[in-house]
C-alpha cells in the first residue's frame, strides 16, 4: 500500500436544461485552474451521451481543452464506455491526448449501462462484454506502435498502426470500472487496476475486494500500486453545515442516476439508490467537517487499500462558490490530516 494518497476531482458537469452552458464552461475552467494551483493530483470527467434534459460536455473534447488549464494534473477519462466505440478511433484519440498532455492521461473504461446509449450506437446489450474485451485487446495492441492485424465482431484491423507514438510506456494506465462481481473479476484480469464505483456501499466494496484479490492471485498479478476509488465528497466547517449544503444536490444526482438505469447495473443486494439522503449517504458518501472527512478517507485506505480518492463534489445545480470553498477546505485542512496519519 502506498504511503501517500492521491486526491482528484470528478468534474461531473451535469447541468439543468435551461442553464447557460457557456457560463458553466467558464466555471469549470476556473475550477480546473484552482485545483491545479491547490495541488490536486487528477481531474476526471465521465462520459454519457444523449443526457437531455440535462446538459453535459462530451468527454474527449472536454479533456483535450481542460488539460491546458491544469498543466500539473493527470487527466482521467472516467470512464470511456468502451463497448460503444471502434477501437482504432479510441486508440488514436487517446494516443493524441497522451502526447498533447505530456503523458498525463489515464484511460478509464467500462461497459456502460444506459439502454439509450447502446441503441444510439447500434450495439445490442448482450454483445457488450464481448465488444468491451475485443476493443480493449485491440487498443492495447495498437498502443504498442506496431502494425496490428485482428478481426473482431465489429471491426477488422488489417496491418493498422496508430498515427502517434504514446508518451507513456507501455501505455496510459488502464482503469476498469466495475459494479457487479463478474465485472470486478474482469477488471482483475484485463486492467492495470479496478476503478472502484461510487455507488456501492463500503460493505459491498469490501466483499468485492476479496474477490478481486483472489482473481489477481489466480492470474498471477500483484495488487496494483495505484488503487482508485470515486466517492461523493463534501466538506464544510461543521457536519451539519456540510449536510445542509450537499444533501439536496447529492439526492438530486442519485435520482438522475436512477432515471438512467444505474440501479440495474449495481451489485446484487446493493441496488437501491432511491432511498432518503440519510440512508443513501450511510457508508457511501463522505460528507462532514475536515476531521470527519479525513477519518473516513483513512478508513477507505485501511479497509480497501485504495490510495487515489477521486471526489465528486458538484451535484446538479450546486453553486460555484460552494464548490470552490470545499476544494480549498479539503486541500488546506483535510489532505494534510490524511497524509500525516499514514
Amino acid at each position: 500500500m502506498a504511503k501517500k494518497i492521491q486526491f482528484g476531482i470528478m468534474q461531473r458537469g451535469v447541468f439543468p436544461k435551461d442553464d447557460d452552458m457557456g457560463l458553466h464552461f467558464d466555471e469549470l475552467m476556473e475550477q480546473a485552474r484552482v485545483l491545479d494551483k491547490l495541488g490536486y493530483d487528477s481531474l476526471t470527467t465521465g462520459s454519457h451521451f444523449a443526457t437531455y434534459p440535462h446538459r453535459e460536455f462530451m468527454q474527449v473534447p472536454y479533456l483535450c481543452r481542460v488539460m491546458a488549464e491544469a498543466p500539473n494534473m493527470r487527466m482521467n477519462a472516467g470512464v470511456v464506455l468502451l463497448s460503444l466505440h471502434n477501437p482504432l478511433e479510441v486508440a488514436e484519440n487517446f494516443a493524441a491526448m497522451d502526447v498533447m498532455s505530456g503523458g498525463r492521461v489515464i484511460f478509464g473504461c467500462a461497459l456502460g449501462y444506459r439502454d439509450m446509449e447502446y441503441k444510439g450506437f447500434g450495439v445490442k446489450k448482450g454483445e457488450g462484454v464481448a465488444r468491451f474485451e475485443q476493443n480493449l485487446e485491440a487498443i492495447k495492441q495498437l498502443w504498442t506502435g506496431e502494425k496490428v492485424s485482428m478481426t473482431g465482431s465489429h471491426f477488422e484491423l488489417d496491418g493498422a498502426a496508430i498515427s502517434l507514438p504514446l508518451k507513456q510506456k507501455p501505455h496510459p494506465p488502464i482503469w476498469i470500472g466495475a459494479n457487479v462481481d463478474k465485472a470486478v473479476l474482469r477488471a482483475a484480469r484485463l486492467g492495470d487496476c479496478w476503478y472502484l464505483a461510487p455507488h456501492q456501499t463500503m460493505e459491498t466494496l469490501a466483499r468485492q475486494m476479496d474477490l478481486y484479490r483472489a482473481e489477481l492471485d489466480a492470474v498471477g498479478k500483484p495488487f496494483p500500486k495505484e488503487m482508485p476509488i470515486r466517492r461523493e465528497v463534501f466538506c464544510a466547517r461543521s457536519h451539519d453545515e456540510a449536510v445542509k449544503i450537499a444533501a439536496p444536490y447529492m439526492k438530486l444526482q442519485y435520482d438522475l442516476y436512477h432515471s438512467w438505469g444505474q440501479s440495474k447495473a449495481m451489485a446484487k443486494g446493493d441496488q437501491d439508490i432511491t432511498m432518503d439522503y440519510e440512508d443513501l449517504a450511510r457508508d457511501r458518501f463522505i460528507v462532514g467537517d475536515p476531521d470527519e472527512v479525513a477519518e473516513e478517507m483513512l478508513r477507505y485506505n485501511s479497509v480497501l487499500g485504495v490510495n487515489h480518492i477521486i471526489m465528486s463534489v458538484q451535484g446538479v445545480g450546486m453553486p460555484q462558490a460552494q464548490v470552490l470553498d470545499t476544494f480549498h477546505l479539503m486541500a488546506e485542512e483535510v489532505f494534510p490530516k490524511v497524509q500525516q496519519a499514514l
